[in-house]
């Protein structure tokens, strides 16, 4: 039985699971690189053509083709429609050589049109600009310049730019996601805490174990991940790790269960999940002084907080009034209330950075799906974005346009990021193994 089938048993089973408290994953193969695979499309996104954009410099090209960067992010965003390379039929790279009718013609409502140039001591240059096709009008002329090993990163923030100007809301393509690896068979098995960007590209290792890794969580300012291990005397115990310095400190080794750890929006305090008291309750630390604040009292499994937009209140999962549903408290404490009650089965809640919307792995018999709530008209109202049997962990992009969550193909854990409108699917596969327990992280400085 493997460790979704055993989750999806008995409510127990789910608790025990979610918690991580038993199994490793099934059996892995040697850790790969990531794939993407965008599946599905939108009829209705905006069509765009990102034309190539040229290196016109001396000596060697940077080895990253900015625009197929560009093109892949908004394509997978959900909201454009990417004029294929080959059908270009003309390739200009600076707005003195756009002829509007031609793209008018190819029934093009933007056009992204650049050029690369050496910048000098290692770095480069990309001049790009945006054009409203029907208006004939220049939206942006921005120039970034990157050394050859962040042209991926300076094609993200073209991306984002695009996004920003064209619908009004921050783009979220210059970002990074976490997750869990697993390497190895039987008594053999490896763990890893990895963080990538958020297109799956540049994996980098964060933590190694030979216990099981859990539950990662991004702090605020993205410097910072909080995660559960197994490595401490065999029990769960929660760990938070600075990315750049690689400093980590055990925050919580109580006594039974230490478990799903999720950062306050101003990162000052912690919520998690304990079982110091007896049943497992959701808490609050204070990270500065590791004050505790108990919110929940309920005989019952509460588990997997997860923090309002604001601050004021934390979502959860409860099976106290029989099956697993999302319960809303208030983080200074007070009564908590049920936030969801369509189907038998709703957890592992991820809220929108607006609280409008709620995202969740919904059952219904057998099936599992990632479901999402929507109160932003007023009527809250469902609807379902994967399609596959044992999805779960669904995690919000920052500007809520994707939700990336875990499923399965076949025998291996596959990573999805979906469009919030569930039109768009990407997909993030380990080339030679499983992947698990996704994170999406916060803006990243510009």
């Amino acid at each position: 039985m493997t460790r979704i089938q055993r989750r999806l048993a008995t409510t127990h089973a789910w608790f025990i699971v979610c918690l991580a408290l038993l199994l490793p994953f099934a059996a892995f193969a040697q850790q790969g690189g990531l794939e993407i695979d965008i599946v599905g499309g939108n009829a209705q996104a905006l069509p765009i053509a990102v034309v190539p954009m040229p290196y016109l410099g001396a000596g060697a090209a940077p080895d990253t083709d900015v625009a197929r960067v560009v093109r892949e992010d908004l394509a997978r965003s959900g909201q454009f429609r990417g004029l294929p390379e080959q059908d270009m039929v003309d390739r200009p790279t600076r707005g003195g050589e756009v002829d509007y009718a031609t793209w008018r013609t190819l029934k093009q409502d933007f056009l992204v049109v650049g050029r690369v140039v050496d910048a000098g001591g290692g770095a480069f240059r990309v001049e790009y600009e945006l054009f409203d096709v029907a208006k004939q009008e220049r939206l942006l002329g921005v120039a970034m310049t990157g050394r050859a090993n962040a042209m991926r990163d300076v094609g993200h923030q073209i991306a984002d730019a695009i996004y920003e100007k064209i619908l009004g809301v921050r783009g979220a393509f210059w970002t990074r996601i976490a997750y869990v690896t697993s390497t190895g068979t039987g008594a053999n098995i490896n763990y890893a805490l990895m963080v990538a960007d958020a297109d799956g590209y540049n994996p980098q290792v964060v933590v190694r174990s030979t216990e099981p890794l859990m539950s990662p969580d991004w702090s605020p300012d993205g410097r910072k991940l909080a995660y559960v291990s197994f490595e401490h005397n065999n029990n769960s115990a929660i760990y938070i790790q600075d990315l750049g310095t690689g400093a980590r400190e055990r925050v919580a080794s109580f006594r039974g269960i230490n478990s799903s750890p999720a950062f306050s929006p101003d990162g000052s305090r912690l919520a998690l999940t304990l079982s110091r008291s007896g049943s497992p309750e959701i808490y609050v630390m204070d990270l500065g002084s590791k004050a505790l604040t108990q919110l929940t009292t309920q005989i019952g499994i509460d588990t997997e907080p997860t923090w309002s937009a604001d601050g004021r209140s934390i979502y959860f999962t409860s099976d106290r009034g029989g099956r697993p549903q999302v319960y809303q408290v208030p983080a200074s404490g007070g009564s908590a209330t049920r936030a969801t009650f369509q189907g038998n089965y709703n957890a592992s809640p991820t809220v929108s950075f607006d609280d409008k919307k709620i995202a969740v792995a919904q059952g219904s018999g057998n099936v599992y799906r990632i479901a999402l709530l929507d109160r932003s008209l007023g009527t809250p109202r469902w609807s379902t974005l994967s399609p596959g049997s044992l999805d779960e962990s669904p995690s919000f992009a920052p500007n809520a346009s994707m939700v990336l969550y875990a499923g399965r193909e076949g025998s291996r854990g596959v990573l999805y990021a979906v469009s919030a409108d569930g039109r768009v699917r990407q997909r993030l596969v380990l080339a030679d193994g499983n992947v698990r327990e996704p994170a999406w992280g916060p803006y990243r400085e510009r």
